[in-house]
């Protein structure tokens, strides 16, 4: 992450989970809750560890806040690179992001990447769903058929996996 940064900005250190360290402009950095209340207690110093988000996801996340704090960008922009940030990815590296923007308090990144969850997993089936987010099935055969009859509605629309579910 060569990013050149003049002699006026603060730069934080973050380290990854997995040990890796990215640079990020105080200016950036305060686009995170948890960041910006580091800053304004001047606990910046020395590296900060992210502990829970390894390194390949914190380089997104990094990547995201330096285009948010980049200054002449219009929200027309902002917006479409959102867009773009979060259809490239694979649902388990969204869900990654998601985690991260939760643990450091990036809201606009954790409702455009919760945004585009719900969208991939509109009229996904039950099992899907289940298999998706680790979900165990506890109910039996019988439960789930009076399920479906008590709420037919939520079954309308749902892509078929093979066992109806």
């Amino acid at each position: 992450m060569a990013e050149i940064m003049d002699s006026k900005t603060k730069v934080l250190t973050l380290k990854s989970s997995d040990g890796k360290e990215f640079s990020l402009s105080e200016s950036a950095a305060v686009l995170s809750g948890v960041l910006k209340g580091m800053v304004a207690d001047g606990l910046t110093e020395g590296e900060i560890p992210i502990g829970t988000v390894d390194g390949s996801i914190l380089e997104k996340v990094i990547g995201y806040l330096n285009k948010h704090a980049e200054g002449g960008v219009s929200d027309g922009e902002k917006k479409k690179f959102d867009e773009e940030f979060v259809t490239v990815e694979e649902m388990k590296v969204l869900f990654e992001i998601a985690k991260a923007a939760n643990f450091l308090e990036i809201k606009g990144l954790m409702a455009t990447a919760c945004q585009e969850i719900a969208k991939r997993m509109k009229d996904k089936s039950v099992k899907w769903v289940r298999e998706m987010f680790n979900v165990e099935n506890d109910f039996d055969a019988e439960e789930e058929e009076m399920i479906k009859a008590e709420y037919p509605w939520a079954w309308e629309g749902v892509e078929s996996d093979g066992d109806n579910n």
